[in-house]
C-alpha cells in the first residue's frame, strides 16, 4: 500500500506541475466551472419561483440534490481524469508500456493524472449542500450525515466503475472517446429527483439500474430522513460495480492485441 501511495503522490505532483505551467488557464478553468454551477442554480431558482415543491422536493432539497451531483462528479473527474485516455492509449500503442510496468494496470490508467480544474466545483458543491440543508427547513442528525457521506462515497465509486467499464470498451472498439459523454448524460438525469418518474421507473433505477444512488438516495438521507435499507443497498451496489469493473478490465486485457503484435 505504501508503494502505491508513493506512486500516486508522484502522479499528483506531476499533474500539479503540468497545471502550473499555464497558471492563467488553470484559474480560468476553475472559474468557468464555478460560473457554470451558478447558471444551473439560476435555473433552479427560476423553477422554484413559480412553485414551492417539485415531486415533494422544495428548493433547499433541490439544492442538496444538485450539489450532491456536483460534488460526486467533481471527485470522479478530479481523481480519475486519465480514464478518458484509455482509447487513445490503445490507438497509439502506449497501453503496451503500461502493461509492462510493475504496477497494477487499472490503478495506473485510473489515477495517472489529477484534474485540478474540479477544485472550484468541489468547494462550490460542498457550500451548496450546506446552503440547501439550511434553507430546506430540516435538521439532519449524526446518523443522517453519516449515511449521506457513506452514500456519497458509494456514488463516487459507482460512477467511477461505470466510466471505467465504458472506457474499457476502447480495447475492442478503439474509438470510443465520445462514450465519456454518456457519463455526462447520466449526470444530467441524476440531477433531478427520482420521484418525478413513475413507480416502475423508480424501482428500475433503484434495484436494476442504480441511477438513484448517484444523487437522489444520498440526498434523501439528509432531507427526507435516515434509511438503513437504502444505505446498505447503496454500499452493495458500489462494491458490485467495482468488482465488475475490475473483472471487465482484466477480461479486456486478456483479449488485448498490443500495437506491436
Amino acid at each position: 500500500m505504501g508503494r502505491y501511495w508513493r506512486i500516486y503522490r508522484t502522479f499528483f505532483v506531476s499533474s500539479l506541475a503540468r497545471e502550473l505551467e499555464f497558471r492563467a488557464n488553470f484559474f480560468a478553468k476553475i472559474a468557468q466551472n464555478v460560473v457554470w454551477i451558478g447558471f444551473f442554480l439560476l435555473i433552479v431558482l427560476v423553477i422554484y419561483r413559480n412553485t414551492d415543491s417539485v415531486a415533494g422536493w422544495n428548493r433547499g432539497d433541490a439544492f442538496v440534490l444538485a450539489a450532491t451531483c456536483f460534488v460526486m462528479n467533481a471527485i470522479v473527474s478530479a481523481l480519475f481524469m486519465s480514464l478518458q485516455e484509455i482509447p487513445e492509449q490503445v490507438r497509439r500503442g502506449t497501453l503496451d508500456f503500461v502493461i509492462t510496468k510493475p504496477v497494477d494496470t487499472q490503478f495506473w490508467v485510473s489515477t495517472r493524472k489529477f484534474n485540478f480544474d474540479q477544485i472550484g466545483t468541489l468547494f462550490a458543491g460542498i457550500a451548496m449542500v450546506w446552503i440547501g440543508v439550511s434553507t430546506s427547513g430540516v435538521h439532519p442528525g449524526a446518523a443522517q450525515w453519516f449515511a449521506y457521506v457513506v452514500l456519497l462515497l458509494a456514488a463516487t465509486l459507482l460512477f467511477y466503475a461505470f466510466n471505467m467499464a465504458l472506457m474499457t470498451l476502447g480495447i475492442w472498439l478503439v474509438r470510443v472517446d465520445n462514450l465519456w459523454v454518456l457519463g455526462e448524460t447520466v449526470m444530467q438525469v441524476a440531477r433531478y429527483p427520482l420521484d418525478i418518474y413513475s413507480t416502475g421507473l423508480q424501482r428500475m433505477f433503484t434495484y436494476f439500474v442504480p441511477l438513484a444512488f448517484l444523487a437522489t438516495v444520498p440526498s434523501s438521507q439528509l432531507v427526507k430522513g435516515y434509511n438503513a435499507g437504502m444505505l446498505g443497498l447503496g454500499v452493495a451496489w458500489s462494491l458490485a460495480a467495482l468488482l465488475f469493473s475490475r473483472w471487465f478490465w482484466n477480461f479486456a486485457l486478456r483479449h488485448y492485441s498490443s500495437a506491436s503484435s
